[in-house]
């Protein structure tokens, strides 16, 4: 670990960044790449998520009301939030800066952990379904290699491997798989609900208002509920790469509100097609949208799109993982600068100027859990379902602090420099702090998928208090072997205007 890290922090209202005296020349600046059209694409592409629609809509139609209630009482919020403290605190780290601000380096570090841990999980479900969809660009009858662990295994490392070196050389080429990810995103889900329109209105639906009532036995509606929430993850996703937006304060709020209802009413149109086209007990979680596609599309006499459409959905997919990949690498990068990681995780490409240390070990450790799950499970759906629920744990905990900041706010904060009123912050940080703790509880009830309860659980509680115990190591550890140049460097700082 070097003597000295850096103070790179951009920690004060007023958009301004602040540098180590002693280290301004050789501190590490990010490439401003990201405009208003890039973030919305962003939004959409990192909230919208087809991959997790099939798990959810495999429980019928009532999860529909689940949706309604997540958009309501965690999407919504959430979008307040991310303007809110984007606005109080701008700047590269998004939810480690908004909680290491209001509560403490400690939490900030545990909140920026989860986020980028939880990724590395959940960018190998990306993968998977990747896989299980890109196979069908191949032809029907090369469908039953999905269900292949060797295929399945292999070419989820390959794609891993293809974007971890995509980030590496930087967003200004990045944002591309993304921005092509957000069109994908757009015509695949155009494709689905266009077909089940045409479904509907020429055959009816099979649908009826009993699905849509509580099951007698809604344990794996709960699973659902919290998946949910996670798909509904993502708008803070552009405030993690603060520093990398041309214009933050402005193009911000803009992105996020129509990210949000763009992406909403894609989930909702999404969900009730795929109801339409297959019956909830046939949905695959890999496969459940082109499965979907393909029935509609043989009803209606348009079976050729099939091929396209895979093709479409798979870019899609892959800007997915890209966006999540390059926006939560950004974490360990911060963590490095503040000496609480490795200080190799703070460093940027000479060249490139990315935090490639950062995106390497993220890849490495991606590529680990997807062998050892692929190892441990029964199946591609079991793995895929294992990792989801994981994630979803990791990825709401460090929402619990973006929501109780607001809480905060609310009951002692300065409305100085605030976006939003106490009452509407009172309401959005109580509901989404409501929300968040009931989806993490309800994450650990088993999806129809998992074959094995107590496997189940134990990989849930394994995982989750393995990652936390990682965190408080890491930032104790770390934080003993600062040196008093540390302290010093960090407390000479001067501001400077971006």
């Amino acid at each position: 670990m070097s003597s000295v890290c850096h103070s790179a922090w951009a920690s004060a209202p007023g958009n301004l960044l602040y540098e180590s005296v002693s280290t301004s020349s050789n501190s590490p600046h990010l490439k401003r790449v990201l405009g208003r059209f890039d973030l919305v694409l962003l939004f959409v592409v990192a909230v919208f998520n087809l991959n997790v629609v099939p798990s959810i809509a495999a429980n019928g139609g009532v999860t529909v009301w689940l949706w309604l209630i997540a958009l309501v009482l965690f999407f919504w919020p959430q979008g307040i939030a991310v303007i809110e403290l984007a606005h109080r605190y701008p700047g590269e780290g998004g939810v480690y800066l908004w909680a290491k601000e209001v509560f403490g380096d400690f939490h900030g570090f545990l909140s920026g952990w989860c986020y980028w841990t939880n990724n590395m999980l959940y960018v190998p479900t990306v993968m998977l379904y990747f896989v299980g969809v890109s196979v069908f660009a191949l032809g029907p009858n090369h469908a039953a290699l999905a269900d292949s662990k060797n295929f399945a295994m292999f070419a989820s490392i390959a794609l891993l491997a293809f974007l971890t070196v995509l980030n590496i050389v930087g967003l200004g080429v990045g944002k591309w798989m993304n921005n092509i990810g957000g069109i994908g995103t757009f015509v695949a889900a155009a494709v689905l609900i266009l077909l089940g329109i045409t479904v509907w209105s020429r055959f009816g639906t099979p649908v009826t208002w009993s699905e849509f009532r509580i099951p007698s036995d809604p344990k794996f509606v709960l699973n659902s509920f919290g998946v949910i929430c996670f798909g509904l993850v993502g708008l803070e996703l552009a405030s993690v790469m603060g520093d990398e937006i041309r214009d933050p304060q402005k193009d911000l709020p803009v992105s996020v509100a129509w990210g949000g209802v763009l992406s909403g009413a894609l989930y909702i149109g999404a969900t009730l097609t795929l109801l339409v086209a297959i019956s909830k007990n046939e949905i695959s979680v890999l496969q459940g949208i082109v499965q979907g596609v393909s029935q509609m599309a043989a009803r209606v006499g348009v079976a050729w799109i099939i091929g396209p459409f895979a093709v479409m959905l798979s870019l899609s997919i892959a800007g997915i993982g890209s966006a999540w990949m390059g926006g939560s690498a950004r974490i360990p990068f911060v963590a490095g600068l503040d000496c609480y990681m490795p200080s190799a995780m703070g460093k940027v490409h000479p060249r490139y100027a990315t935090p490639h240390v950062a995106l390497i070990v993220q890849g490495l450790v991606s590529l680990l859990l997807i062998v050892l799950n692929f190892t441990l499970s029964g199946g591609v759906q079991e793995a895929f379902q294992k990792m989801l629920s994981a994630a979803v744990v990791l990825q709401l905990i460090p929402f619990l602090y973006v929501f109780a900041a607001l809480v905060k706010f609310a009951l002692r904060g300065s409305t100085e420099n605030a976006r939003y009123g106490r009452s509407t912050l009172m309401f959005a940080g109580t509901a989404g702090l409501v929300t968040t703790v009931l989806a993490i509880i309800v994450a650990f009830f088993p999806a129809k998928q998992i074959t094995s309860l107590w496997r189940y659980e134990f990989s849930m509680f394994g995982i989750t208090l393995g990652f936390i115990a990682l965190a408080v190591f890491f930032f104790y550890g770390y934080s003993r072997l600062k040196t008093p140049a540390t302290d010093f460097a960090k407390s000479s700082v001067v501001t400077k205007g971006i």
